[in-house]
C-alpha cells in the first residue's frame, strides 16, 4: 500500500545543495580513476576490511540521544542534542568524536517506522556530517565508561530544505588498537520535525488522556452506618501519592489540551478514601486506611484540571467489551451489568467531579472490533466506539478523519494507530522516551503533509500508562501543541467531523480479532460465576429492610468483576471474583435456622419453638417458616402435615416461632423446618430433628378415671341423701298435722313420743358421712386428650 506524501516543490536550498554535491563528485572524479587503477589490495588490507565491517555491523560504542530541543524547531532556532557514548567493546577507543549528521527527509510515514526499528544500524545512511565546529571530541573512551556530549548547532547551519521530517544522527568515529584508523563505531538516529511556516491547512488533533486503574474496592463494608469500605489492597494510594502514576497523569495533563477518559469506578474508589476505610493485609486483617489527605488533594487537582475541558465516562469498573462479547453473551445477565455500569456512570462523575460527561462513547481494548464487540458495546446506549486503524484498516495512499459510519447508527472513531502505540514498552531512559516523542511528532507531520486537505486524526494510548510513558506523552502533546501543523480538537468534534467517502466502513470479521488479545480474555466460567453470583444477591435482597446497603457495593463489585482491568491478571480475577462469592455467602448465612436436637413430647398436644437467628446488621422480612412432620399419621403440624408461619426478626436478634403440634400414637417423627422467600424459594439450608411421641399409658388412665369416677358417685350420693331426707321430713310434717287434726290433745303422751322419734331419725340423716361408709360404684372415665399450650424444650 503506497502512503506518497504529495509534497509541495522543493526550495531553493535543495537546489543549491544538489549543486554543491555534483561538483564535489566532479571534483572527485579523477582521484576516483587513479583508484580504481590501483593493483588489487592485499590480503592483509583484505582481512583488515573485514574486520572493519564486522567491528561496524557490531556497533561497539552505543551512543543515547537523551535529549532534543526544540522538538520542532524553526527558523533561527539552535537545535541542541545532548546524550552519552558508552564504549562497549574492551578496547580502549582514542581519536573519539561525536558528529551530527542530517539526512533526506522522509517521504512516507512507513519509512519512519522502518528508520524507527533500525535507529543505531551501522550500516544504514547515516546522512551528511554538519562538520565545522559542531563536533565533540574525546581523546580517549575508556571501556565500559559513559562519557556525556551536547552539541548545539544553528537550524539554518543544518541545510534544511523543504518541509518535512529529516532524519538526524549523532555517530560516534575512532580508532582502536587493533584498529588504528577512523571509523564509524556508533550511531543513533532520530527524527526532526521541520515546517518553519505556518501551513495552509492544520490537522485536527484529539488525543485522549485516560484515567484509569484496576479494581481496588472490595464488595465488603463496615457494619457501622456509615457503610466503612474495605480496599483489596494499598495500592491506588500509591497511584495519587505525590509521584505516583495517577498524580503524574492529573498533574501532567492539566495544561493541556486534551479530552479526559475517565473510569467512574477510579473516582468513586479515590471518593471513598477521603473519608475513613479499611484495608485488608496480606494475612486477611484489615487496619485503617491513613492516606485521606493525599485522596482529596489528588480530587481536587483533577478537578480543578478538567474545568473547561470534555470528559468523556467509560462505564464504570471499565467493562471488558470484548471478553464480554466473545465469552458473556450466552450467559445470562451479562449484558445487564453493562447496561447498569453505563447508567451509573454519568452520575458518579458529575457528582465527584462536579463536571457533566459524555456517556456517548465506549473503548473496546486496543480499539480492536468485530461485529459481535460493537453489538455488545452499543447494547447499553453508546452510539460511537473507539477504534483504532489497524483494526479498521483503509487502503488508501494517506490517512483519513477519524469519523466513520458503520452502520445502525453506530459511528466508528479510529484512532491512528501509529500515533496511538508511539509510547508503549519501556520509556525510562530518556534516550527511549526522546526517540518516542520525535517519533510520534514526525507521525503527525507528515500525516499533515499528504494532502492539502484538513483532516480529523484521534490519538488513543494504553489504558493505563506508566509514569515515563506519560512524561513522554506530555512532553511530546507539549510540543505539538506548540508547533504550526495541528490544532487541538475535543473527542465529541472529532465523532463529528465529515467523514471521508473513500475510507473504509466495514467491520472487520471476528477471525480477523488478534489471538494475542483473544487469548487474555476473561472466560465463560468468569461470566458463569459473575450470573451464580447475582442469582444469590436476588435471592437474597428479598428479605432484607434496607436492601441498598448490600445491593450497591455488590452492583458495583461485579462490575469490576468485568474489568478490562484484569487482561493478563488471570489468578488475580479469580481471586476477586472468589472472595466476592464468599463474602456474599458468609452474608447468607448470617440468617439461618439453629440447630434442634431431639424434642420430646410428654402429651397429646404440644408446641414446638424453632429459632431463627439473624447475624446481620439490619432486619429481615418477607420470610416464611415451614414445618413439617414427615409421618403426619403420628405427629400432625397445626392439624395437617406441615405448618407456615411468617417471620421478621431485627439485626442482631433471634425469634423464636411456636408450631402447635398433636401426636396420635406414639414413637418417633422426623421433622424438617425450612425458610422460603415469600416467592416460595428456599432460604438457606433446612434443620431436620425427631420428635419422640410419649402417649399416656392405659395403667394411668385407668387409675385417674377411677378417681375421677369416685368423686362424681359421691357427689352423686350426697345428693340422693339430701333429697330423700328432704322428702322424709315433708312426710312426717304432713302426718303430725293429720295427728294433731285427728288425736288432738286427748293423747298427748304419744304424740310427744312420735315428735322425740322423728326427732332422733331427722338427727341421723343430716349427720356426716363416715370414712368407714362403703363406696358408692361409678361410671368409667372419660378418655378425653389434655389441654393444648405445652411448652416443649429443645
Amino acid at each position: 500500500m503506497a502512503e506518497a506524501a504529495d509534497f509541495q516543490g522543493a526550495s531553493a536550498s535543495p537546489a543549491r545543495r544538489w549543486l554543491r554535491r555534483t561538483g564535489a563528485l566532479l571534483a572527485g572524479a579523477p582521484l576516483l580513476a587513479g583508484i580504481f587503477q590501483l593493483p588489487a589490495a592485499a590480503p592483509a588490507d583484505a582481512a583488515g576490511q573485514e574486520s572493519l565491517q564486522a567491528a561496524s555491523s557490531a556497533g561497539s560504542v552505543s551512543v543515547a540521544i537523551d535529549s532534543l530541543s526544540p522538538s520542532t524547531p524553526s527558523e533561527g532556532d539552535t537545535v541542541t542534542v545532548s546524550g552519552t557514548v558508552t564504549n562497549n567493546g574492551k578496547q580502549t577507543v582514542t581519536g573519539a568524536h561525536v558528529d551530527l549528521r542530517v539526512g533526506p527527509p522522509l517521504q512516507t510515514r512507513s519509512a519512519i517506522d522502518t528508520l524507527a526499528k533500525k535507529s543505531d544500524d551501522l550500516q544504514g545512511a547515516s546522512g551528511e556530517k554538519v562538520g565545522g565546529k559542531y563536533t565533540e571530541k574525546f581523546s580517549a573512551l575508556t571501556p565500559g565508561v559513559a562519557e556525556p556530549f551536547s552539541i548545539s548547532v544553528p537550524a539554518d547551519k543544518l541545510d534544511l530544505g523543504r518541509d518535512g521530517v529529516y532524519q538526524l544522527a549523532v555517530a560516534l568515529s575512532g580508532e582502536t588498537s587493533a584498529q588504528p584508523w577512523d571509523q564509524l563505531l556508533g550511531i543513533q538516529r532520530t527524527f526532526l520535525p521541520w515546517q518553519p511556516e505556518e501551513p495552509g491547512t492544520r490537522t485536527k488533533t484529539t488525543f485522549l488522556w485516560p484515567l484509569v486503574s484496576s479494581a481496588h474496592m472490595a464488595a465488603e463494608t463496615g457494619s457501622n452506618e456509615q457503610q466503612t469500605p474495605v480496599f483489596r489492597d494499598d495500592e491506588l494510594a500509591e497511584e495519587i501519592a505525590p509521584g505516583g502514576r495517577l498524580d503524574q497523569m492529573v498533574s501532567l495533563g492539566k495544561g493541556l489540551d486534551v479530552t479526559w477518559v475517565v473510569d467512574p469506578d477510579l473516582l468513586a474508589s479515590v471518593d471513598a478514601m477521603t473519608d475513613s476505610y479499611q484495608v485488608r493485609g496480606a494475612d486477611g486483617t484489615t487496619s485503617p486506611g491513613r492516606n485521606q489527605e493525599v485522596a482529596k488533594n489528588w480530587l481536587a487537582e483533577l478537578q480543578q484540571a478538567v474545568t473547561g475541558e470534555e470528559v468523556a465516562a467509560l462505564p464504570f469498573g471499565d467493562p471488558d467489551l470484548a471478553s464480554l462479547a466473545h465469552n458473556g453473551t450466552n450467559v445470562a445477565g451479562s449484558l445487564s451489568h453493562l447496561k447498569e455500569a453505563t447508567d451509573v456512570a454519568e452520575e458518579t462523575v458529575d457528582t465527584i467531579l462536579h463536571v457533566k460527561p459524555s456517556t456517548d462513547f465506549v473503548w473496546p481494548v486496543d480499539g480492536a472490533i468485530d461485529p459481535s464487540i460493537v453489538k455488545v458495546a452499543t447494547s447499553a446506549g453508546a452510539d460511537k466506539v473507539i477504534t483504532r486503524s489497524d483494526s479498521l484498516q483503509d487502503n488508501l495512499s494517506y490517512t483519513p478523519s477519524a469519523a466513520r459510519p458503520i452502520g445502525g447508527g453506530t459511528t466508528a472513531v479510529v484512532a491512528d494507530s501509529r500515533m496511538s502505540t508511539a509510547f508503549q514498552g519501556d520509556l525510562t531512559k530518556a534516550s527511549a522516551s526522546t526517540l518516542a516523542v520525535q517519533r510520534f511528532l514526525a507521525q503527525s507531520l507528515t500525516l499533515g503533509l499528504q494532502t492539502g486537505k484538513q483532516r480529523s486524526v484521534v490519538v488513543a494510548p494504553q489504558r493505563m500508562p506508566s509514569v515515563s510513558q506519560a512524561q513522554a506523552m506530555a512532553e511530546a502533546l507539549g510540543a505539538l501543541q506548540g508547533g504550526n501543523w495541528s490544532e487541538s480538537q475535543d473527542l465529541t468534534a472529532a465523532a463529528k467531523a465529515k467523514p471521508d467517502p473513500a475510507a473504509n466502513t466495514r467491520v472487520p470479521s471476528a477471525s480477523a480479532y488478534p489471538s494475542s488479545l483473544r487469548k487474555q480474555e476473561l472466560p465463560r466460567a468468569a461470566f458463569e460465576q459473575i450470573a451464580r453470583t447475582q442469582d444469590k444477591l436476588d435471592k437474597f435482597k428479598v428479605i432484607l429492610t434496607r436492601q441498598s446497603r448490600v445491593v450497591t457495593p455488590f452492583g458495583r463489585a461485579m462490575n469490576r468483576e468485568m474489568s478490562t482491568s484484569w487482561r493478563g491478571r488471570g489468578v488475580a480475577a479469580v481471586g476477586y471474583r472468589d472472595g466476592m462469592e464468599s463474602y456474599l455467602n458468609g452474608l447468607i448465612d448470617g440468617v439461618k435456622l439453629i440447630q434442634k436436637s431431639e424434642t420430646k413430647l410428654s402429651g397429646r398436644s404440644a408446641t414446638i419453638p424453632v429459632t431463627v437467628q439473624n447475624n446481620l446488621v439490619q432486619g429481615v422480612e418477607h420470610l416464611e417458616l415451614r414445618l413439617t412432620s414427615k409421618n403426619p399419621t403420628r405427629l400432625k403440624i397445626g392439624g395437617d402435615a406441615y405448618e407456615v408461619q411468617r417471620v421478621t426478626v431485627d439485626g442482631g436478634h433471634a425469634q423464636s416461632v411456636k408450631f402447635t403440634t398433636s401426636a396420635n400414637a406414639n414413637g418417633r417423627a422426623e421433622v424438617v423446618a425450612q425458610l422460603y422467600t415469600e416467592d416460595g424459594q428456599k432460604y438457606g439450608a433446612p434443620v431436620t430433628f425427631d420428635v419422640k411421641v410419649t402417649e399416656i399409658t392405659p395403667t394411668v388412665m385407668l387409675v385417674i378415671g377411677g378417681g375421677v369416677l369416685l368423686l362424681v358417685l359421691a357427689g352423686f350420693r350426697m345428693y340422693t341423701q339430701r333429697k330423700r331426707a328432704a322428702a322424709h321430713e315433708a312426710a312426717e310434717d304432713d302426718t303430725a298435722e293429720a295427728d294433731d287434726v285427728i288425736d288432738g290433745p286427748q293423747n298427748p303422751e304419744a304424740s310427744g313420743a312420735r315428735l322425740q322419734g322423728e326427732s332422733e331419725a331427722g338427727s341421723r340423716a343430716d349427720a356426716p358421712e363416715q370414712p368407714s361408709d362403703p363406696a358408692p360404684d361409678t361410671a368409667a372415665e372419660s378418655a378425653d386428650p389434655s389441654g393444648t399450650g405445652e411448652r416443649v424444650d429443645r
